[in-house]
Formats: structure tokens, sequence, C-alpha cells
């Protein structure tokens, strides 16, 4: 009887505080930005999903959104993104087109789920043109290099390279972030 009783006073006393339980479970917005940072800087192929928009006077697709995978480096100690611009990429096309330059970059868990975390930065570009004006040149170089050896056949300012390509920085405005769903 003794027992029978303290069970049902543990249920109340956790029905009555279910909120809690709940509110534990709840990332806190240092949570999220610790994690939304995580999986920028930690991701095994520095790979996100850049999404643009078309120009509002191209021929086929104006104002229509573009998203494709894209290569980024996280080489800045204040959240910021290296690029290799291309300008020949439909993104670099659109990024130039805008005024903002404003763009979208999205990075999964790296078993992409529905419970696991995943997070959007949206902000702008700066491509950097000259590159004499690229701050700390050869540390982003070897910084990016790192993440995407491949990309050596494409750096700014080679004269072999196949396209023309500048540094870009990306640097995130606002974050959206969602921790997971179930599991």
């Amino acid at each position: 009887m003794a027992r029978s009783i303290l069970c049902v006073l543990l249920l109340l006393i956790c029905a009555n505080h279910a909120h809690l339980a709940l509110a534990a479970v709840v990332e806190t917005v240092y949570d999220a930005a610790r994690i939304a940072r995580t999986l920028v800087e930690q991701s095994d192929t520095s790979t996100g999903n850049m999404a643009t928009i078309f120009p509002g006077e191209h021929p086929d697709l104006p104002n229509y959104p573009f998203s494709m995978q894209e290569y980024y480096a996280s080489c800045h100690s204040n959240g910021s993104l290296t690029l290799l611009f291309l300008p020949i990429s439909r993104h670099s096309r659109n990024v130039l087109h805008a005024s903002s330059h404003a763009a979208s970059i999205s990075v999964t868990s790296p078993v992409p789920a529905a419970s696991r975390p995943r997070v959007s930065l949206l902000g702008n570009i700066t491509v950097f043109t000259d590159i004499g004006s690229v701050p700390d040149r050869s540390a982003i170089q070897e910084c990016y290099l790192a993440k995407h050896r491949d990309a050596r056949w494409w750096l700014p300012d080679d004269k072999d390279a196949a396209h023309i390509a500048y540094w870009a920085r990306f640097d995130p405005q606002a974050i959206y972030f969602v921790g997971g769903f179930g599991g």
C-alpha cells in the first residue's frame, strides 16, 4: 500500500513538472550557437548547400532561388567562411548581380536525418578581386587547401588555372538553427 501511494505521488509530481523535463531538452541560444559552429567547423567535407537568387533580368528564371553544393572553409576566428569565388559559376553570377551580395549556406550533420541538427547561415559575400587586398592571404590559402586539396587547380592569381578565381569571405548576419526532431 505504501509503495502504491509513493508511485502515485511520484507520478503526480512528474505530471505537474512535465514542463521542466521538456525545458531541459530545448537548446538555449548559446547551445544552438555552439552546436551550429561545431557543425560548420568540424564538417568532414566543408561542403554546404549555398542558396542564391537568379537576377530579376534573367531571361528564363528571374528571381528564382538557386541552391547547390559549395565548398567553404572555416578560416576565420569570427565565424566568417572562406570561399573560392569563380565568376563562371551560377552562384557567383547571382551574387554579383545582387546589390547586397546575399547568400545562405546550409550545413547538416554528417548523416543527415530529421533527428539531427542543421543550420542555415544567412549573410553576404565580400569578393577580393584585388589579390593584394586579401587579408592574411597565405594563411587563407593554406586553410582552404587543407580542406579542399583539389581546389589547387582553381587558385586565384594562378596563370595556369582552368578559370579566373578570387578569394571571397562569407560573413554570416543571421542563423537559422534546427536542433533536430524526435529521435
